[in-house]
């Protein structure tokens, strides 16, 4: 008897779900994909679950690198719920990754006026901030597309989220944070310094005052020879722990290979 293949909207979602999280994104995009059009044939006006396709969609894309279709899915996806963080987020990743900084900053700070504790967007913010000085000079800001003044009702639909759902977020998020730290120093032993600056990297976009993670992720800088980046990472560790031993001593040691 042949597999029943998922024909609902919903079952098509959780689906691709699925095999998102197994890291079958090709596959998720599919059906992703596919819930969009029994949605969209349905004829049924469903704005908000129709965002999340697009937004889901627009994930599978930024996995596998392809930039360019992530950013028109997250367009879509904002077009039908302005001021949705994860469309948000996802373009300025993609377009970060395009190198296009000026877009990347508008999105990172439109998330910022939604929700300012998001890492991600604070980090985004400040790596924005060093490129457009580098390639724009120090009026970069008068070259800046203009950033959309988000209004006080998507700020409100965010906060109203009941706090049960930001304490398990919260702690969702820690226990992701710990492991993929955790992992990089697995990735330290074995001298797998690329891995090890991946899931430091990872770390520090769940929580961007992780000692840990800057420490890790220094010791792998150094020993794949980028000191500059190293040297950054133990910059910031000491602003969260300016009496923290071991990095003073690191930074001391690349301080010499800086010269």
């Amino acid at each position: 008897m042949a597999p029943k293949f998922p024909d609902s909207v919903e079952e098509l979602r959780a689906a691709g779900n699925e095999s998102f999280r197994n890291g079958q994104y090709a596959e998720a995009s599919a059906l992703y994909g596919r819930a969009l059009r029994v949605l969209q044939a349905q004829g049924s006006s469903d704005p908000e679950e129709e965002s999340v396709l697009y937004s889901n969609r627009a994930a599978c894309h930024l996995k596998d690198g392809n930039c360019r279709d992530c950013i028109k899915d997250c367009t879509s996806a904002l077009a039908l719920v302005p001021f949705s963080i994860k469309p948000l987020l996802r373009r300025a990743s993609a377009y970060e990754a395009l190198e296009k900084y000026p877009m990347a900053y508008v999105d990172y700070k439109t998330v910022l006026q939604i929700d300012d504790n998001v890492t991600s967007a604070v980090e985004g913010i400040n790596r924005m901030t060093r490129a457009l000085m580098d390639s724009l000079g120090p009026e970069w800001r008068l070259k800046l597309p203009s950033i959309p003044l988000v209004p006080v009702s998507a700020q409100k639909r965010w906060n109203s989220l009941p706090s049960e759902n930001h304490k398990e977020m919260a702690k969702s998020k820690s226990k992701e944070t710990t492991a993929t730290k955790n992992r990089a120093l697995c990735y330290l032993v074995l001298k797998q310094y690329t891995e090890a600056v991946k899931d430091c990297t990872e770390a520090l976009k769940l929580d961007g005052k992780n000692v840990k993670a800057f420490y890790r992720r220094a010791q792998a800088h150094k020993a794949l020879k980028d000191y500059k980046s190293s040297f950054a990472d133990i910059s910031n560790l000491l602003q969260i722990e300016p009496r923290n031993g071991p990095a003073q001593k690191l930074r001391q040691e690349v301080k010499q290979n800086l010269h």
